[in-house]
């Protein structure tokens, strides 16, 4: 995380994260009320941070059981070390799957995370995204988006979701 003098511009602060988890969590409610349970599998780091503030909110407005996943995958090199799930053990058979991370830019972390969820055969794959930047190279598309911005190759969205700061911004 860098200090926040070094980001060039705020595009979303706590309190608008805060409203976009909530839209979020009422829309998966929706297309979801149906299921006893749902499992929301977050990539580490930000994406599983994301996931637990969207169970927490799930859980308070509905009668829906989460289930958390937490994903690691080697961001910049997926092939070279093996996508891990935790807690072990946990089945995703027959399930609703949302996968949550806090950016989603060329849609490659998420396609690898595919590969490890698939061949457990869930009932469906939803993905949530706080910040989608639409620059995609493979085949993933946001089912929930908290916020939609247009960037160039060279801009980054850094988003911090810590104790003491809770913001998204360009870099």
């Amino acid at each position: 995380m860098t200090p926040q003098t070094q980001h060039q511009s705020l595009i979303l602060d706590q309190s608008q994260i805060e409203q976009k988890i909530t839209r979020m969590a009422y829309e998966m409610y929706e297309q979801n009320f149906e299921e006893q349970e749902l499992v929301l599998a977050g990539i580490y780091q930000n994406g599983y941070t994301l996931a637990q503030k969207l169970a927490a909110k799930l859980e308070s407005i509905s009668p829906i059981k989460v289930q958390l996943l937490q994903v690691r995958i080697d961001k910049t090199a997926p092939l070279e070390a093996p996508v891990t799930l935790s807690p072990e053990g946990v089945t995703i058979e027959d399930k609703n799957v949302v996968l949550v991370d806090d950016v989603l830019n060329t849609g490659k972390t998420l396609a690898y995370t595919l590969n490890k969820l698939l061949p457990q055969n869930p009932k469906k794959v939803e993905v949530a995204t706080l910040v989608d930047r639409h620059h995609p190279l493979y085949p993933v598309a946001a089912t929930y988006t908290g916020y939609s911005l247009a960037t160039t190759l060279q801009e980054r969205v850094e988003v911090v979701l810590t104790e003491s700061e809770i913001a998204a911004y360009l870099v």
